[in-house]
């Protein structure tokens, strides 16, 4: 029911997940070599994509360097998708509110579940193409979506309580 807070919170869930999946996270940029230095970015949907190799400030295209690998960067994408399905869902069960709450309990933990996600592809990144890391904006999004799901989490339990206490007085 929209009329409900949690719905709202639940709905930005949602929104913010979504957009996530294209936004970027993270940027890695490697040491110059030989003057040429290289920018990636690490995103759910399209996952390490490499935006440049400059040199000497300029923007080299076709240079002869193998393109940068970092496989298996699915798992932001099955994580932030998750967020935004779960939440999704959890809109819809407004009649079950003790079966809401607990699945806002699991997708507080998907949300933080996502930066050890982030974490291993920061560690493999740094393993395999010995770059730097660098957290953009958009990696906050994950906590933002915490602090709703704590939000709704503890709306709904206000509001299971209300309906307890309505039936105690009949």
């Amino acid at each position: 029911m929209i009329q409900r807070i949690q719905t709202v919170y639940l709905l930005l869930i949602v929104i913010a997940s979504v957009v996530l999946l294209w936004r970027p996270v993270l940027s890695f940029t490697s040491a110059e070599e030989a003057g040429v230095q290289r920018f990636a970015t690490l995103s759910a949907i399209p996952g390490l994509q490499e935006q440049a190799l400059v040199e000497d400030a300029e923007f080299v295209p076709d240079a002869d360097v193998q393109p940068l690998m970092l496989n298996g960067t699915w798992g932001l994408l099955v994580t932030t998708a998750l967020i935004a399905l779960l939440a999704l869902v959890d809109i819809f069960l407004y009649n079950k509110r003790i079966l809401q709450a607990r699945l806002n309990i699991f997708l507080a933990c998907l949300c933080i579940g996502y930066y050890g996600v982030l974490f291993m592809y920061v560690w493999f990144a740094k393993m395999n193409l010995g770059m730097d890391w660098h957290i953009l904006p958009w990696a906050a999004v994950p906590l933002v979506c915490f602090v709703l799901t704590l939000m709704a989490t503890r709306a709904i339990l206000k509001d299971e309580a209300l309906v307890r206490a309505a039936d105690r007085i009949r």
